[in-house]
């Protein structure tokens, strides 16, 4: 064969060699909690390069779109976050339970406890129902029909109502942003700061109720969390967007 072409023949082939190498592969591994043999489920993992997600097994496994030496981020709630190299080979991984500070379990306190004891000034001027008596007050014998009214009709009594209702609305929203907060949302649609309008514009979109929260797992919020993204990016443009159901 020529030399001129032996040349591009060994350029192209160490290109197929080079490309073929670089080519992404599927990690696989297996997810401890530290000093421990438990294993750790629904394990949301993060390739930093290239932003793809995957969420590990039930059984603590997991597998990954990604190139050797990527780097993996591991994040679970209630452990802290664990970064890891990908290696060609069955990777083990282990993450640390989170220390619960005191000074995070106080503010989350304070909140209810201000807002348990404006209750508890109400309940002090008779207020025994919170505004709701219960229907055997009324009745003649065994009740007390006074103060079942002053329960229903006083203006103490429909401002606990409503105080009552504004604190339960408070606490619910309070334990939704515990679980749906922004840099959950960016890891789960693989968005980033330079984003960030786009991350507001979504969360003002699409929030998860307190009673949804109550029942999904992390795994169910970040499959509605990339449900809701999808339509609102091909539809995100239009001033009167339907939340998709």
């Amino acid at each position: 064969m020529p030399l001129k072409f032996i040349i591009p023949f060994l350029i192209s082939l160490l290109c197929f060699v080079f490309c073929a190498s670089a080519q992404q592969v599927i990690i696989k591994g297996a997810i401890y909690k530290r000093i421990s043999s438990e294993r750790l489920a629904d394990v949301f993992i993060t390739n930093l390069r290239t932003k793809g997600v995957a969420i590990g097994d039930q059984l603590g496994g997991f597998s990954i779109s990604a190139n050797v030496g990527d780097t993996l981020l591991f994040t679970k709630r209630g452990y802290t976050q664990q970064k890891q190299e990908a290696t060609n080979y069955g990777m083990v991984v282990y993450m640390q339970p989170e220390v619960q500070l005191n000074e995070v379990r106080i503010v989350g306190q304070t909140k209810r406890q201000e807002l348990s004891e404006i209750l508890d000034d109400y309940r002090s001027k008779g207020l025994y129902f919170d505004g709701k008596p219960p229907a055997t007050i009324f009745l003649p014998i065994g009740g007390s029909p006074l103060t079942g009214l002053r329960e229903l009709f006083s203006k103490d009594a429909r401002n606990m109502r409503r105080f009552a209702a504004f604190t339960k609305k408070e606490l619910e929203a309070t334990e939704v942003d515990k679980r749906y907060n922004r840099p959950f949302v960016m890891r789960a649609t693989g968005l980033t700061d330079a984003d960030s309008t786009t991350v507001t514009r979504f969360m003002e979109y699409y929030r998860p109720s307190f009673e949804d929260l109550k029942v999904w797992g992390d795994y169910d919020l970040i499959k509605k969390i990339k449900t809701q993204y999808e339509y609102f990016k091909k539809n995100g443009d239009r001033p009167t967007l339907q939340k998709l159901y």
